[in-house]
């Protein structure tokens, strides 16, 4: 992990071995659904310094850690064909909730990050907390990435 804060605010996620088990699922190419939480991590931070230097935006920095290391914990192979996963990118932001609020004691703020963060695919969930907004916006740009570097 390059950035500390990761450590520092999700060190009960990171250590946590239903967590650990992310690894084994891949998400987008080669990269696991881990890989993929902690870049999300680690890029919501980079914005959130860029908006707290360029604009003076504070942000709750360990409750948007929190939620984009649990914003895909949906905790299945979600490319397994027949197993009702072909409706996943609508779906798998309520899984990831539902099992992220039996293994954590989540706040408002962090619920709201793992369940908001397929808008705009999910029309009808509208992030509501500025935290909410770079982690949707850091997840669109990984998955962009992580895309573009698996057909390469």
């Amino acid at each position: 992990m390059r950035d500390a804060r990761l450590k520092e605010y999700g060190r009960d996620i990171l250590q946590n071995e239903t967590y650990g088990t992310l690894e084994n699922y891949i998400q987008h190419g080669r990269v696991t659904v881990l890989e993929h939480s902690l870049r999300v991590a680690e890029t919501s931070l980079r914005i959130s310094d860029f908006c707290r230097k360029r604009f003076r935006w504070s942000c709750r920095e360990r409750e948007m850690v929190r939620g984009a290391l649990l914003h895909d914990y949906f905790l299945y192979d979600w490319h397994e064909k027949g197993k009702g996963h072909r409706l996943h990118g609508f779906t798998h932001a309520a899984a990831a909730l539902n099992n992220a609020r039996k293994d954590y004691v989540l706040t408002r703020c962090e619920e709201e990050i793992i369940h908001k963060h397929m808008f705009p695919l999910n029309v009808t969930r509208v992030p509501m907390c500025r935290e909410a907004w770079i982690v949707t916006m850091a997840d669109k740009y990984c998955s962009l990435i992580e895309t573009i570097a698996m057909r390469k």
